[in-house]
């Protein structure tokens, strides 16, 4: 894989791995959190996005690019939001980014032929099988199994269908994430706007988790999809899951959260996975 890929995947795996640690620190913010954070989304990168439209335009498929996209975002970080209500950042976090790359390897190879090397796939297994590792086993919450595989394919829908956003349909990064938070903050609107005394109290209440998630989040998946222009959907999907490693460990050490070996362990197989992935 290119590395300047592989060196984006990295910053964007600390990005994520930050922005979930914080989410993880509002475990009643469901739908309300998630408007909050996409009105600051929206704050901080207007500007960018008229710079960016100015000076290359924006192709006529962009408003069916980030529509799709504004949706599936939005189921995904509601089903995200309501896993860590029920369950351990250590298991939803590493179930969702462990399925999602799954799927996402499979029907990049079978829907959009792409062809890695054995190796890259070798090591595309390989940290997929380090996720499992670090959330799959001694899992004491059934339900919050179940969200992080239902969240998990929502990431891989969002993943194929940005990557084709992006390369064959030619939008930019920055107006794709945009425009989908944006969606998001239209179709969540209503329901925000009714329940007003509660959005004035989580503001209040998180204000600094609501900003952190604001800016990591988007800057986390900006750097995926500069990536996506750069390697194949079926490299850059499972290479990004190094933010698992600091997720995990993360729950363990500034959560409290139990089981260290497995996470090492699993840290160690995904660790080697992407190292597989950047020779390959």
């Amino acid at each position: 894989m290119h590395p300047a890929a592989i060196m984006l995947v990295l910053f964007a795996a600390i990005a994520h791995a930050g922005w979930n640690l914080f989410a993880k620190r509002v475990p009643h913010g469901g739908a309300l959190f998630v408007w909050l954070n996409s009105v600051c989304e929206i704050v901080w990168l207007a500007p960018v996005v008229v710079v960016v439209v100015a000076l290359d335009g924006m192709p006529g498929t962009a408003w069916l690019a980030f529509t799709v996209s504004g949706l599936i975002h939005l189921g995904y970080f509601i089903l995200l939001q309501r896993g860590y209500r029920v369950g351990d950042l250590s298991v939803v976090y590493p179930l969702a980014r462990g399925s999602g790359p799954l799927l996402s390897v499979v029907a990049a190879v079978w829907l959009l032929g792409e062809r890695p090397g054995p190796p890259a796939l070798a090591g595309a297994a390989a940290v997929i099988v380090g996720v499992f590792v670090i959330g799959g086993l001694g899992v004491g919450s059934s339900r919050g199994m179940g969200y992080g595989l239902a969240t998990g394919t929502l990431i891989a829908a969002y993943t194929l269908w940005d990557a084709h956003a992006v390369t064959t349909l030619g939008v930019p990064p920055v107006v794709l994430m945009s425009g989908s938070i944006a969606i998001e903050v239209v179709a969540l609107a209503p329901y925000a706007l009714r329940r007003r005394d509660e959005v004035g109290e989580l503001w209040r209440g998180h204000r600094t988790a609501v900003l952190a998630v604001a800016v990591l989040s988007p800057l986390a998946y900006l750097l995926v999809l500069f990536a996506m222009r750069m390697a194949p959907v079926s490299l850059v999907a499972p290479a990004r899951e190094l933010s698992i490693v600091v997720g995990s460990l993360a729950g363990w050490l500034l959560l409290g959260e139990p089981n260290p070996v497995r996470r090492l362990t699993g840290a160690v197989i995904v660790v080697a996975g992407v190292a597989a992935i950047a020779v390959g």
